[in-house]
C-alpha cells in the first residue's frame, strides 16, 4: 500500500512548518534572543505555537499514514489531513492574536485532538474488525 494522500498532507503541513519555524527565528533576531523567550510575550506565543505543532503534528500524521496503508478509505484519510492542516492553521492564528482564550486556538486545539481521537479509532477498528 502506498501514502500518497498522507505525502500531500505531509508536504503541506511541513511548508506550514517552515513558516511557524521562519515567525520564531524573525522573532529572535528581532529581539536580539539567542536561547530562550527573552521574557517577550510575542516571542513566547511564536515558540509555543511551533512547539505545539511539533509536539502534534508527527503523531497525527504516523498514524494518518497507518490509516491509508491500514486501508482506509482514501475520502476518510483526505478528510482527517485537510482537518489537521485547518486545525493547525486556526491554532496558529488564534495564539498568534492572543495568549489568552481564542475561537481559533480553541477550535485549533478541539479538532487535533478529535483527528487524533478519530484516526487512533479507525485504525484500532481496521485491525479488530
Amino acid at each position: 500500500m502506498s501514502v500518497g494522500i498522507t505525502a500531500i498532507y505531509a508536504s503541506l503541513l511541513a511548508i506550514l512548518y517552515i513558516v511557524l519555524s521562519y515567525r520564531v527565528a524573525q522573532n529572535r533576531i528581532r529581539l536580539k534572543v539567542g536561547l530562550g523567550t527573552g521574557q517577550s510575550p510575542e516571542l513566547e506565543r511564536a515558540v509555543r505555537i511551533h512547539g505545539n505543532f511539533a509536539e502534534y503534528v508527527p503523531f497525527a500524521l504516523l498514524l494518518l499514514a497507518f490509516f491509508e496503508t491500514g486501508g482506509g478509505p482514501w475520502w476518510a484519510v483526505h478528510a482527517a489531513g485537510a482537518g489537521l492542516l485547518i486545525a493547525r492553521v486556526l491554532h496558529a492564528l488564534g495564539l498568534t492574536q492572543t495568549s489568552g482564550r481564542s475561537a481559533g486556538r480553541f477550535s485549533g486545539v478541539v479538532a487535533t485532538w478529535l483527528i487524533l481521537l478519530g484516526l487512533a479509532l479507525g485504525n484500532l477498528l481496521l485491525r479488530f474488525p
